[in-house]
């Protein structure tokens, strides 16, 4: 919608423009400060500039009314364009708010926990944000892929094989042995044991066969991680191995050589990143030859360079803000534009249960899982409540807040909202195909406003994606909710002399919630239960 009306007041005006989204619907839809701009141009105060623009809109049947206030150019929407837009969303409403096809494309790499352990709650964050943000992509036009990079070489790998070995050990051969204390914590390395006491022979656990055992740990800890991923409605594309990258490592030195990049001291080889801001250099091989984890990340990102997309995405812990410098400048040195590089941080979760610091997993040893929190309140509470606040900042919740079947509860009231919805059209014993000759000419202000709220949804989107702040769709989400409710409680609708045109507006907000959820990969309830 909105850019339908920025395309025909351009069309009047001839000239570009920023297009606001003024907070009291009452005053308008859309405005504009365009005058404020002109007024050195022109010569003339923007009062009068507000009020000659204003004429040249007369009689449009775009808008209802458009007239000049306090130098802005103030644009309310005609009922008619507004249920000519309700009539095409509620038609084909599969493609309710979807994009045309665009030509920029995207790769995001995301989650890519190391193969050690289940997830737990803090990577929840990133992952639900992370298929969230691709479902919007893909809906608004865009070619979006996603990708999870393996951890499967280096110590963290070996010592799970040898947690497992010791589990073996100490449980099915009775072996008084102390288990050590850098080995990984908690009962899903007991279920491993249990699995690989199983499946191999008795003679096979020895030492020399730590790095095979290590090796099918973390193919079993790949499909608990996949199950988790599942179990939130997540699905990544595409997996690919740290391992399968081990023998670009010289090519890749050689080009950050060629391009002063790299140098050599100590014994060591170092990534000369401070010379592209980063606070220090860092050491990309050791002395012993073997590469850091920062050397298998740049032939990772290379690799995802070279591929054709406009932008490749990741999203890490905020614990990694540091690293982000080190890999641009890495990709600098490589010859790519460190602009198509872009970092996404996603902050601490604090879980409280009754006010309370929720108690760490036995299952997990010394982390919240995120199967157990899935397991109590379900994906879509947990999926709203991670999509609710600004990725980048902290975020505090109380899971039993979440299960709470009153207004205070946001994912109620909004699922009460299209509850309430379906269930007017159930009692006036209607459905959409008997309201789509109705129209908005008997709506109030209120109404009006509402059905342009619904409509404004296709912007809503737009800018929650360009701005990567998803939370815009919870808060667009939570304000329709209160506005409908308050509109419902207001005005009669069975059996009313405009009961059609109020179940019009009705299955379109219907229409924005449902639409809003399904890119929320959340689902949305025809009947609340009680």
């Amino acid at each position: 919608m909105k850019e339908l009306i920025f395309e025909e007041i351009k069309k009047i005006l001839k000239r570009d423009f920023i297009l606001e989204n003024p907070k009291d619907k009452n005053l308008a839809h859309f405005a504009t400060p365009l005058a404020f701009t002109l007024a050195k141009e022109l010569k003339k105060a923007p009062l009068l500039i507000a009020q000659e623009l204003a004429e040249k809109f007369q009689n449009n049947a775009c808008f209802e009314k458009v007239e000049a206030v306090k130098g802005y150019l103030n644009f309310k929407i005609s009922k008619d364009f507004l249920n000519a837009l309700a009539n095409s969303a509620l038609k084909e409403p599969q493609n309710f708010t979807k994009g045309k096809k665009q030509k920029q494309s995207f790769l995001l790499e995301y989650v890519s926990a190391n193969p050690t352990g289940p997830l737990h709650i803090g990577h929840a964050r990133g992952a639900i944000f992370g298929d969230t943000l691709a479902r919007l992509a893909r809906h608004l036009g865009f070619k979006f892929d996603t990708e999870y990079y393996i951890n499967d070489a280096g110590n963290q790998i070996y010592l799970l094989g040898l947690s497992v070995f010791y589990k073996v050990k100490i449980l099915h051969f009775k072996q008084n042995l102390e288990y050590p204390q850098d080995c990984y914590q908690g009962e899903y390395i007991e279920d491993l044991a249990q699995e690989a006491f199983l499946h191999f022979d008795k003679d096979f656990f020895k030492e020399e066969n730590i790095n095979l055992l290590a090796d099918w740990a973390k193919d079993k800890m790949l499909e608990v991680i996949v199950k988790n991923l599942e179990q939130a409605r997540i699905k990544i594309e595409n997996y690919v191995s740290e391992k399968s990258y081990y023998n670009a490592l010289d090519s890749t030195l050689q080009i950050l050589k060629k391009h002063k990049g790299i140098y050599e001291k100590e014994g060591k080889i170092w990534l000369a990143s401070s010379q592209k801001g980063d606070e220090k250099d860092r050491v990309i091989v050791r002395e012993n030859g073997s590469g850091t984890y920062l050397a298998a990340d740049i032939v990772y990102h290379k690799d995802k360079m070279s591929r054709a997309y406009d932008k490749c995405l990741n999203i890490w812990g905020a614990d990694h803000h540091g690293y982000i410098l080190r890999m641009k400048a890495a990709m600098e040195f490589l010859g790519f534009d460190s602009h198509k590089l872009e970092i996404i941080l996603a902050q601490m979760v604090s879980l409280l249960k009754d006010g309370q610091p929720y108690k760490m997993s036995k299952r997990a040893g010394n982390f919240i899982l995120m199967s157990e929190i899935l397991d109590e309140i379900g994906a879509d509470a947990l999926r709203f409540i991670f999509l609710s606040k600004k990725c980048d900042t902290h975020l505090e919740f109380d899971i039993n807040d979440l299960k709470k079947q009153d207004n205070s509860n946001p994912i109620f009231y909004i699922n009460y909202a299209y509850a309430r919805i379906n269930q007017v059209f159930v009692k006036a014993n209607k459905n959409i195909k008997d309201i789509t000759q109705a129209n908005f000419d008997s709506l109030s202000d209120e109404g009006i406003n509402l059905a342009f709220e619904s409509l404004n949804l296709e912007s809503v989107l737009k800018d929650a994606f360009e701005t990567r702040a998803l939370h815009k769709i919870t808060d667009y989400l939570k304000n329709l909710a209160t506005n409908f409710h308050k509109f419902y409680n207001e005005n009669r609708v069975i059996g009313a002399n405009n009961e059609e045109d109020l179940l019009k507006l009705f299955a379109l907000v219907a229409l924005s919630i449902e639409t809003s959820f399904k890119l929320m990969g959340l689902q949305a309830k025809k009947k609340m239960e009680h």
